[in-house]
């Protein structure tokens, strides 16, 4: 089943952060097991950014966290976030391409 996170997230600096995530595509090719991302900024709420990563399973979305590369650029993204970033884990129940 398609495993689905939505990282929420504040900062000031979201320049930095595409910095820090095109490091993590590089350093991670080959390994990774995400197959899909969108990074979002809020209209409604400036500051505000949600990044949607996609997975073929919950376990392999397990795998690509303990990478250690996933948590070096994760811990070096919360030092670059205003607050603590929301983590939302969800199955994919349906899915239609429109």
């Amino acid at each position: 089943m398609t495993f689905v996170q939505i990282i929420e997230y504040k900062t000031s600096q979201p320049d930095r952060i595409g910095d820090i995530m095109d490091r993590w595509l590089a350093e991670t090719q080959g390994k990774r097991t995400a197959t899909h991302a969108v990074v979002m900024s809020d209209r409604d709420h400036p500051g505000t950014y949600m990044e949607y990563v996609e997975f073929p399973s919950y376990e392999d979305a397990m795998r690509n966290s303990k990478l250690p590369e996933t948590d070096k650029i994760a811990r070096e993204m919360m030092e670059l976030c205003d607050e603590p970033p929301v983590f939302h884990n969800l199955d994919v129940m349906r899915e239609d391409r429109l």
